[in-house]
């Protein structure tokens, strides 16, 4: 496939519509409208509270990271317009240490519903991501709690939030923000999930569908609000909020 034919239907397949993984990068142009981003934030950067050390330094890695994707962190976080309406949108980046969750993407995250929330706008977060991340322990598993109580200040003053499930949105992501939307989107055949496929065989000991755990699987059961294709996405957004400002 000539890689910029891909490019230009938004990394996904227009044979067999396989979505591709995207930046954060890319899913600013894809869903705002040009020159309309603003970026909230941007100079937050994790520590090593913990001195962490697996295969090799917390720190270390995090440095390597920020090398190869020219982020700080797995968030970017800002407010744009989708078709001229004013959103406050977070996008996680798989590419920064598997999207996970640490203190600064719960901090940016945060802020970011918190200025959608004086600003009376709605929010809009991207999801993708492998859950907690563990070199953080606990001061990771509290940004759970933090975003979920920003969002449900946000509900109280009847403001419309959007999560948008993509491909893998995993652990404590799905068992917190990503899983509290007004109307829950997910990108078509998406890993959605808390537990891994072999951890819950393991523990029940029966074998589980082959679809199991994709976008597909969790709309049958009611997870779900929405499945949309990466090229429909800003279209269809863009509907919802006009019936929710309309």
């Amino acid at each position: 496939m000539y890689y910029k034919t891909l490019n230009k239907n938004y990394k996904v397949c227009p044979q067999c519509k396989h979505h591709f993984p995207t930046s954060s990068h890319d899913r600013i142009q894809q869903i705002l409208d040009i020159n309309s981003w603003r970026a909230i934030n941007n100079n937050l950067a994790s520590t090593d509270p913990l001195g962490f050390c697996d295969q090799k330094l917390y720190g270390k890695r995090l440095e390597d990271m920020k090398t190869k994707t020219g982020l700080l962190d797995a968030v970017q976080t800002g407010t744009g317009t989708i078709n001229g309406i004013p959103v406050a949108c977070g996008i996680m980046d798989f590419r920064f240490m598997g999207g996970s969750m640490g203190s600064v993407v719960g901090e940016k995250l945060t802020r970011l519903i918190e200025i959608a929330t004086n600003l009376d706008i709605p929010v809009i977060i991207i999801c993708a991501s492998g859950g907690a991340r563990m070199q953080e322990g606990m001061l990771s598993l509290m940004q759970m709690a933090k975003i979920s109580s920003a969002l449900q200040k946000h509900q109280q003053k009847r403001l419309i939030y959007l999560p948008i499930l993509t491909s893998p949105t995993t652990g404590g992501v799905t068992a917190s923000f990503a899983m509290l939307g007004d109307i829950i989107i997910a990108e078509p055949n998406a890993l959605i999930a808390f537990a891994g496929r072999r951890v819950i065989e393991q523990t029940i000991r029966e074998d589980l569908p082959e679809n199991f755990q994709t976008s597909e699987y969790l709309f049958k059961h009611g997870f779900i609000d929405l499945i949309i294709p990466r090229t429909q996405l800003k279209s269809k957004i863009y509907e919802i909020l006009c019936f929710y400002y309309n």
